[in-house]
């Protein structure tokens, strides 16, 4: 059984505008141990899968289709008693700012020891025990748990962020862009540090993020997000050998030092609106290799290897547009008209 499951998940927020549907059908499992990358632009969906896991969608937010299941348990119909027993000690979540994340008042240890508090029944020294163990592991000095957020700086609120997801031991860590905001330097730093969590104690991890070269290089599965819906699935092929435009789209957007000389290139234009999606293939005003097909017809995922999945109506042209896909003019004549 896997760790986490989302079956056909579908999330909408009511707007004044209408029902904007952030979510739009996604299956996606974690299992026990497993590192999953979810990678996207902005606005595709990412953060809201990581608020209805942890069931912390905001008011004007609802699941209204599937399943999200935590070991056979679906998390969307449980109470917030139930919930709440589920947040930190089984699912823990690393959020985009960590300043934001911390009561600017209390010292980062009284806040830790909240959370411990909150669920557990520690003795003092047991939770002293627990945080240095943590802080050790971070890379953070134990002296500094006596500091309050703004002393820290923004490397090291992530860092005890990080402490503080990890102290009750969660099975699963759902790190929500965590490097936002961060140097280069330090974007390194705080990966590795969650990457080391994740093979030093055997953690689940979901890493949401828009930088491609950061899934390639530490998850073991990727997710690509699309306008609320996934568009291409698998392990490492999925950036070696990528089957959806839109993916291939992400991989000339990061550098490649084997390549020398390739230049970048954005895909133009912007995702559409999820208060009035379009008819077919929703990156299809995008895509350089579109036809009438996809404007016509949304394609569905479809097998291109093993454990590999991508939802393209011309899956069997993929080796002929990745090849077109590295060449800048591909993208500036914008989509075909076939």
């Amino acid at each position: 059984m896997a760790l986490l499951e989302l079956d056909d998940l579908s999330i909408e927020y009511r707007t004044a505008a209408g029902a904007a549907r952030a979510v739009d059908g996604v299956s996606i499992t974690i299992d026990e141990g497993e590192y999953l990358g979810l990678v996207g632009e902005s606005g595709c969906g990412k953060s809201t899968i990581a608020k209805a896991i942890l069931g912390i969608l905001p008011p004007n937010g609802a699941v209204t289709k599937g399943q999200i299941r935590y070991r056979g348990r679906d998390l969307t119909r449980l109470s917030l008693a139930e919930l709440n027993r589920v947040r930190w000690r089984q699912i823990a979540l690393v959020p985009q700012s960590a300043m934001n994340g911390f009561d600017p008042v209390y010292t980062i240890e009284q806040q830790i020891n909240e959370a411990i508090e909150t669920h557990m029944k520690w003795s003092a020294a047991e939770k002293q025990s627990r945080i240095a163990e943590l802080f050790r592991l971070v890379g953070m000095e134990q002296s500094r748990l006596k500091d309050y957020p703004h002393q820290f700086s923004g490397g090291m609120r992530q860092r005890a962020m990080i402490a503080m997801a990890m102290v009750l031991d969660p099975n699963l860590v759902v790190a929500d862009e965590p490097t936002t905001g961060l140097d280069v330097i330090v974007q390194d730093q705080i990966l590795h540090r969650i990457k080391e969590i994740h093979i030093r104690l055997k953690k689940a991890m979901l890493l949401i993020t828009h930088d491609m070269a950061v899934v390639a290089e530490n998850c073991d599965r990727i997710a690509v997000m699309y306008a609320g819906r996934i568009v291409e699935y698998g392990a490492h092929d999925v950036f070696e050998r990528p089957f959806h435009p839109y993916t291939m789209g992400l991989c000339n957007a990061f550098p490649d030092l084997a390549d020398e000389g390739r230049e970048l290139i954005s895909i133009p234009k912007a995702p559409p609106s999820l208060l009035d999606l379009p008819t077919g293939c929703r990156f299809a005003e995008r895509c350089p290799f579109a036809t009438d097909l996809c404007r016509k017809l949304e394609p569905a995922l479809v097998s291109v290897g093993d454990g590999h999945v991508a939802a393209c109506h011309h899956v069997a042209r993929a080796a002929e547009f990745r090849d077109s896909a590295r060449h800048v003019r591909t993208w500036q004549a914008g989509p075909a008209t076939a």
